[in-house]
């Protein structure tokens, strides 16, 4: 799955002029989050449309796992969400426990918390970490994946394929977020949006349900359309609509590149 993590980078030296393009962000954050202060940063106009949210998830399963995490070889981070989950409750990472991350955010939060990565794989998605993992010795060995209730089945199957034994635990739950739909339609009617930001799939599939098919259409018809990876680009392929891949799968690559397609069409 795509990692919505933040990274760091400077502004770019050219701000957007005249008057301000609209730029919605789907994910769950304040206006001033990560996302949308790089954003604002750049001379942009924000509207807040979280299309989900974060949950704590039902702790027994993950807590039962991490009194006997000494039994696993791998444990595997696909989002700062499961990262926050675990690190709570195990501050240091176990001795003999090797890590691995989709993605150089995840790694960096993990290392923020002092937990040392041994696999990030070059893509940050989760068929490019089961490739990764393809050229380790990985038959037989005991792999810990905590994950979001919505969590895709690539990672589990992937490395149960290539003999793994994989545990797979509800870190965190991802549901649908409360919206202001008649602002959002009024917004959208107006054809006043110059770009929208998806920063997981579960945000497509839940924006969709909120605005309605038709409502969903015109607003991605309508504007740019700007994906953090392949994962969440493929969900709004299957909606009849092909974004731009942010240049690097961090909330910084988001915002670069939609900074940089709405100068070139100004």
């Amino acid at each position: 799955m795509d990692d919505p993590s933040k990274s760091v980078g400077s502004v770019p030296d050219v701000v957007a002029h005249g008057p301000p393009k609209t730029v919605v962000v789907t994910r769950a954050e304040s206006i001033d989050g990560p996302l949308s202060s790089q954003l604002r940063e750049m001379g942009l106009q924000v509207l807040l449309w979280p299309a989900v949210s974060v949950a704590v998830a039902a702790t027994g399963p993950l807590e039962q796992a991490l009194q006997s995490v000494e039994q696993f070889d791998w444990i595997v981070f696909a989002s700062r969400q499961a990262v926050a989950a675990v690190t709570e409750r195990v501050a240091k990472r176990p001795k003999g426990l090797r890590v691995a991350a989709v993605g150089q955010a995840t790694a960096q939060v993990l290392k923020q918390r002092n937990w040392p990565v041994d696999l990030i794989p070059d893509e940050a998605n989760a068929a490019a970490l089961v490739a990764a993992f393809a050229a380790l010795p990985v038959n037989g060995r005991k792999i810990l994946f905590p994950a979001s209730s919505r969590s895709l089945p690539t990672i589990r199957a992937g490395l149960t394929q290539l003999g793994a034994t994989v545990v797979q635990v509800e870190a965190y739950r991802t549901e649908p977020s409360t919206l202001d739909v008649a602002d959002c339609r009024a917004w959208i009617a107006r054809d006043a949006i110059r770009a929208v930001t998806f920063a997981s799939p579960s945000a497509v599939i839940e924006l969709e349900r909120a605005l309605g098919k038709e409502h969903f259409s015109r607003l991605l018809s309508h504007a740019e359309v700007i994906a953090i990876g392949p994962t969440t680009g493929r969900e709004l392929e299957e909606r009849g609509r092909t974004p731009v891949i942010a240049e690097s799968a961090s909330l910084r690559g988001v915002a670069l590149t939609t900074f940089r397609l709405l100068q070139k069409g100004q």
